[in-house]
């Protein structure tokens, strides 16, 4: 039930947007870019109006709705660390943008792709968990995979957007409790692809691996993936399964370790 209103108020807010992008009229700021202490440490003024406008004037720009959108809700980390909420500014209290820009995506197949995941994945995690539990894990996956991501690049002026850190949570959770789950998964052989069922251990322990490979060679790059908020959600829901999973049901994986040091 959780994992399908999840689901669905993404697509809403994702429709939502699409609902403003028709929009054309232009919104206006007036921001004194110039004055340098309006700006928590480490923030690039210069970057963050380029990616307001894609170019455009310093003091009073255009900007499109729904972009307008994304930026309001979406987490800045310098804006986060620093306490600031420079315009476009919300309505609400900036640290509630931890939780607005887990439900904020991108573009069509980021939205797609992580709600797969979480469609496959989410439901068997809700089941071992209960309903409102899986909820508090999954929003606090998001939250821990923000942090990771924020402490990578904490002078960011880049909108950080998408469920995908808290999913890698659930993933964590799938991980642990149902490793012996096989997975149907396209394989590439030479020139083929197959359909191969692979056992979710071996399918997300690579998941993990190439999160970590990629997010290093990401180390002081801006922009793209947030390689680390994938890294941090996939720890945070490896260690909070056990606080979350319903009494009696078992962390198979933990399992499987020890009976192997035995």
């Amino acid at each position: 039930m959780v994992t399908i209103t999840l689901i669905i108020l993404n697509l809403l807010v994702f429709l939502y947007q699409g609902y403003l992008g028709t929009h054309r009229d232009v919104l206006n700021d007036g921001i004194p870019w110039q004055d340098r202490d309006l700006f928590p440490p480490g923030f690039n003024p210069t970057t963050y109006r380029m990616h307001l406008t894609q170019g455009g004037i310093p003091t009073h720009y255009p900007i499109a709705r729904s972009h307008y959108f994304i930026v309001q809700y979406g987490l800045i980390p310098a804006e986060f660390m620093g306490g600031i909420d420079l315009p476009p500014q919300i309505p609400i209290p900036i640290w509630l943008t931890l939780f607005s820009s887990i439900f904020l995506h991108g573009g069509l197949m980021h939205l797609l792709g992580n709600m797969l995941y979480l469609w496959i994945f989410g439901d068997n995690v809700e089941d071992a968990m209960g309903h409102g539990k899986f909820l508090l894990f999954y929003l606090l996956c998001g939250v821990v995979a923000a942090f990771a991501q924020i402490a990578t690049a904490p002078g960011s002026a880049i909108p950080m957007i998408g469920a995908s850190g808290a999913i890698a949570g659930v993933l964590a959770a799938y991980f642990m409790l149902f490793p012996h789950s096989r997975i149907l998964t396209l394989v590439p052989i030479f020139f083929f692809i197959r359909l191969i069922a692979v056992p979710a251990v071996f399918l997300l322990g690579f998941w993990f691996l190439f999160q970590v490979i990629s997010g290093a060679g990401m180390l002081g790059r801006a922009g793209g993936v947030a390689w680390f908020a994938h890294i941090g959600g996939f720890i945070a829901g490896i260690f909070l399964v056990f606080l979350f999973k319903q009494r009696g049901v078992p962390v198979v994986l933990l399992q499987m370790l020890r009976r192997r040091r035995w």
